[in-house]
């Protein structure tokens, strides 16, 4: 069960995130987003982490150009785009970066046709992005079975458990459901809903010394 934890804004909560067993941490670029944070800022938070985490930078609605720029001056490893990008713009960015997640929203149209936008791993969010708010998880069901499926969207740690066993994803996503204000991790939260996840998981977790989701970051 892959496990991102969204949203980072400081170095102490990436590091938080890590040592409770994140697998990835993302980054929000999103102008006007409350949890935005500026490249170089980023940038001095990903180059102290492990090599075996993946580092995300998030996105919405941006020319492939500047995103491809931005996630490279911050020193991310995968670009996640969480707006209306088309299955072109996903490929541009995917020319770029190895690892690209392209966000849905939970009654997108195109979610159905996610499997032409030239990546392996979407997410589904709630059609308020950032809201917190819970979504009918059995749309869940309308993107195509040959991709790597996250969940997100209203996630919190007592809720996960219930949402990977109805959906069975191959990865969980969370930002507002582990804070105690935005932009800011509440430990216990994080630490509650990494367990939870990995409790509920169809398969047992490996560990990251393994590299069980093969990043391979030479």
């Amino acid at each position: 069960m892959f496990v991102k934890i969204c949203g980072i804004t400081n170095e102490d909560d990436a590091l938080l995130s890590v040592a409770m067993g994140a697998d990835a941490v993302g980054f929000n670029f999103v102008n006007g987003s409350t949890r935005q944070i500026a490249a170089q800022v980023a940038y001095d938070i990903t180059r102290r982490l492990p090599p075996e985490i993946l580092t995300v930078g998030i996105f919405r609605d941006e020319l492939p150009s500047r995103v491809i720029k931005v996630a490279h001056k911050a020193g991310v490893k995968a670009v996640q785009l969480h707006g209306r990008e088309t299955a072109a713009d996903t490929q541009q960015v995917a020319d770029a970066f190895r690892w690209v997640i392209k966000v849905f929203s939970a009654r997108d149209a195109n979610l159905p046709k996610a499997d032409q936008y030239g990546t392996d791993m979407i997410m589904i969010d709630g059609p308020e992005p950032g809201s917190g708010k819970v979504f009918d998880w059995s749309l869940a069901g309308d993107a195509p079975d040959s991709l790597k499926l996250i969940l997100a969207g209203g996630l919190t740690p007592e809720n996960v458990g219930a949402a990977i066993t109805e959906v069975q994803p191959w990865g969980v996503d969370v930002a507002t459901g582990v804070e105690k204000s935005p932009g800011r991790k509440d430990a216990l939260a994080v630490k509650r809903f990494i367990e939870n996840a990995r409790a509920h998981a169809s398969e047992p977790y490996i560990g990251d010394d393994d590299l069980p989701y093969d990043w391979d970051f030479e």
